[in-house]
């Protein structure tokens, strides 16, 4: 076994010594099913902005927006309106062929669970060692930069939570209708308010949504986005409140997918303060490294959230694959909420 010690309160080996999916296998068919009965309407909404938005590279700096390039031909000629006819006169075929460089976590994202890890000391000899979830091993089942064949997730890689099909039951929290634009960080108090409000529940297996409105401001700034602005606007979870972290635990959820950057207030590790060792961001370590919960970031609401709000609902089938390229610890989705 790779561990002797797994962290207080995860759920590490609980689903087998080699998951990579963590709490994702509580979507079982039958809880697929489900998901699919909360179709009426056959209405499907788009929840990803655009992947070139928030525009920019000051939210968070070491991400840039995607860069498109067309493909070259062996003669060295660019594929964009390529014309054949220079080729063969008889022809009349045109094409157009191009690659993209994307930084997967600069717009709507996945997590993966090889994202977030810890200095741990899972094999019990005293000296911390670095690990990801189920205590998969930095160096070792994470390669990093340095490293031959690194950077590269060879356990916990994006294509795990692809290959389950990433579908099952959301379940969306309307925070934008409490907060508005308000900043507020919201604990498990608030949260129970919230989906007391709507009448919600969220069972083992659902996916919980947070709709707070941040996307749907930088949407309206066409990605010239004022950060300052972003930086101080809408709902965001509060990591710190054991409550709330407690009940994630107990709900049974295999995904919390935001429309704001983080999921939960994100603090930098100049400002994550000093004492005992601890984690800046509280919520990532416990549902990622934790427990495997995915968390999805950057997502867009601002369709779905005020349609399910008009119609009293909070419940509708999410399909939200990641890229299925092995190795990735991040990857934007293309997800659909239909009702």
């Amino acid at each position: 076994m790779r561990w002797k010690n797994r962290p207080e309160g995860s759920n590490w080996g609980d689903f087998g010594e080699d998951d990579q999916v963590g709490r994702m296998n509580l979507v079982t068919p039958e809880r697929r099913l489900a998901a699919v009965r909360e179709v009426t309407e056959g209405l499907a909404f788009p929840l990803s902005l655009p992947l070139d938005y928030p525009g920019g590279g000051d939210l968070v700096p070491s991400r840039r927006a995607p860069r498109i390039e067309a493909t070259r031909r062996a003669t060295g000629e660019p594929s964009y309106n390529f014309c054949f006819s220079c080729q063969n006169r008889s022809l009349f075929d045109v094409v157009s062929d191009d690659a993209v460089t994307i930084w997967t976590q600069y717009s709507s994202q996945w997590d993966s669970l090889a994202h977030w890890g810890q200095e741990f000391d899972a094999d019990g000899d005293g000296t911390p060692e670095v690990v990801y979830y189920n205590g998969w091993r930095g160096g070792e089942h994470v390669l990093g930069a340095d490293q031959d064949g690194g950077p590269f997730a060879k356990k916990l890689g994006m294509e795990s939570l692809a290959e389950t099909g990433a579908q099952g039951r959301g379940v969306m929290v309307d925070l934008a209708a409490i907060h508005g634009e308000e900043p507020a960080q919201v604990g498990y108090d608030g949260l129970m308010r919230a989906l007391e409000r709507q009448k919600a529940t969220v069972e083992p297996g659902d996916f919980l949504c947070l709709y707070t409105g941040w996307a749907d401001l930088v949407l309206g700034m066409n990605k010239k986005p004022d950060f300052d602005r972003l930086k101080t606007s809408c709902a965001v979870l509060d990591g710190k409140d054991k409550a709330l972290l407690d009940w994630i635990t107990a709900s049974g959820l295999v995904a919390i997918c935001a429309d704001n950057l983080g999921v939960e207030a994100v603090a930098s590790a100049a400002s994550a303060g000093d004492g005992p060792k601890h984690s800046m961001m509280p919520l990532h370590e416990h549902c990622i490294f934790k427990l495997g919960i995915f968390l999805g970031e950057i997502w867009y609401f601002g369709e779905l959230g005020p349609w399910l709000r008009a119609h009293g609902r909070s419940r509708f089938l999410l399909t939200a694959p990641p890229l299925r390229l092995p190795g990735l610890v991040g990857s934007p989705p293309m997800p659909v909420g239909t009702v």
